[in-house]
């Protein structure tokens, strides 16, 4: 739901941060504050245990449920929303293409409603306390064509992933691995690059309004994330350090400019300004 700094030759992936949406080197570097090579440094606390260890504490429990809620629901609006935007395909091929990336979305989105049976939780409650907010995000910013729809998809959600990358390397061993894996690319990166690059090429203007609208996605996003989070009291205190090893405000500060440095390298690679 991604780019590198050069499109073409994926850059080495930081072993805490593998498994991004899409070939998003960029973000796992920006997310890991690495570049390619250096190694990651072991896991401590939390992340250095296995769900059965860590899944003790009960406040850290409920918050992997939450986090778990929202990606399974993230991961069914978007298997909805590449097979609604599908409709907008001005080929046969696009719309096979977009029918494909759904599948993989459904793929991830069954996983993750396997893994919270695994552990005694019905998904549908988890889901349901994100089910608002998200449906609330997709509604303020529901594309007007085909070409909004594939920035959506590949800035939009690459931004959520960020988020998610960021916190998964503070989980438990056995949550962390899914988490990265269902994050990972459904193609939509190499196929939105393309497809947005050459729109551009045949007409410039396009750029502009593109660029706008990736402004926006932003700006929402990053707000959708803020209300989930805060709605949710395991999820936030996870995340300010009051379980396992979360950020202290210094470091939610150097998060979301990790967060947005990726998201200005996605915009370059889409031939965009930020």
């Amino acid at each position: 739901m991604e780019t590198p700094d050069t499109p073409e030759t994926p850059a080495e992936t930081p072993a805490a941060t593998t498994g991004d949406r899409a070939g998003d080197r960029a973000g796992d570097h920006a997310a890991s504050g690495k570049g390619g090579g250096e190694k990651a440094p072991e896991p401590t606390g939390i992340a250095a245990q296995d769900w059965d260890t860590a899944a003790a504490d009960p406040q850290y429990r409920a918050a992997v449920v939450d986090l778990l809620g929202a990606l399974a629901y993230g991961e069914l609006a978007a298997f909805e929303r590449l097979a609604e935007d599908a409709k907008l395909a001005p080929t046969l091929e696009d719309k096979a293409e977009l029918a494909k990336m759904a599948s993989a979305e459904f793929q991830h989105f069954e996983r993750l409603r396997g893994r919270l049976s695994a552990i005694g939780e019905q998904s549908t409650a988890a889901m349901e306390p994100f089910a608002a907010a998200l449906d609330g995000f997709h509604r303020q910013t529901a594309p007007s064509d085909w070409l909004e729809g594939l920035v959506k998809a590949y800035v939009g959600d690459s931004i959520a992933s960020d988020f998610y990358r960021e916190v998964a390397a503070r989980l438990d061993s056995d949550t962390r691995d899914l988490v990265l894996q269902v994050l990972d690319d459904t193609g939509h990166a190499s196929f939105a690059i393309e497809k947005v690059r050459a729109a551009i090429e045949a007409d410039p203007r396009v750029g502009g309004r593109l660029a706008l609208w990736a402004r926006r996605l932003m700006g929402e996003a990053l707000s959708q994330a803020q209300r989930v989070v805060a709605d949710r009291d395991a999820l936030s205190t996870m995340l300010v350090g009051g379980v396992a090893d979360g950020f202290d405000l210094a470091e939610v500060g150097r998060m979301f400019s990790r967060i947005t440095e990726a998201h200005t390298k996605r915009m370059a690679a889409l031939g965009l300004a930020a």
